[in-house]
Order: structure tokens, then C-alpha cells, then sequence
């Protein structure tokens, strides 16, 4: 009954998490996007590394470029790859 009860109550807080996670997440993107929105408006310089990384995947370099991006920015895996592949576009 006990253990039961304690799953439960692990159960509902773990959901919690996630969820108030997910929210979190989702208010980051819609930051971003108005970020992203007002850097265009007064014409904010792209970042300087960006020329190079176009170089590297122009050469084939996908890999080097996420590791640059990586070590520059300091981005994790994923957020690196979403940066190169956005300059793809």
C-alpha cells in the first residue's frame, strides 16, 4: 500500500517536471524567434564564425563546422546542429 502510494506521488511529480519543462522550452523558442525578429529589424551583424562555417560545409565539412560551432559558441550537440543546418537555409 505504502510503495503503491509512493509511486503515485514519484508518478505526479515526475509529470510535473515534464511538463512545466516542456512549458519552459516552448516560452525559450518564443523568445527566440522574437530575438531573432528584432536583430533582423535593426540589422544586427551576423556572427563572424558563420562565413567560415559556410566554407567548411560548402567543402563537405558538415561534421567540422557542428564542432566549431560547438566550441565557439559553446552550443551542446543538438543546438549546433540546428545552428549549421539554419545557415544552410
Amino acid at each position: 500500500m505504502f510503495l503503491g502510494l509512493l509511486l503515485i506521488i514519484v508518478f505526479v511529480l515526475i509529470t510535473t517536471v515534464i511538463d512545466k519543462l516542456n512549458k519552459l522550452e516552448n516560452r525559450m523558442k518564443n523568445l527566440k524567434i522574437t530575438l531573432d525578429q528584432i536583430a533582423t529589424v535593426i540589422k544586427v551583424p551576423e556572427h563572424p564564425i558563420n562565413n567560415e562555417l559556410r566554407k567548411l560545409m560548402n567543402e563537405g565539412k558538415e561534421i567540422q563546422a557542428i564542432r566549431e560551432v560547438r566550441t565557439v559558441l559553446g552550443l551542446s550537440l543538438l543546438e549546433a546542429k540546428h545552428y549549421v543546418h539554419d545557415l544552410k537555409m
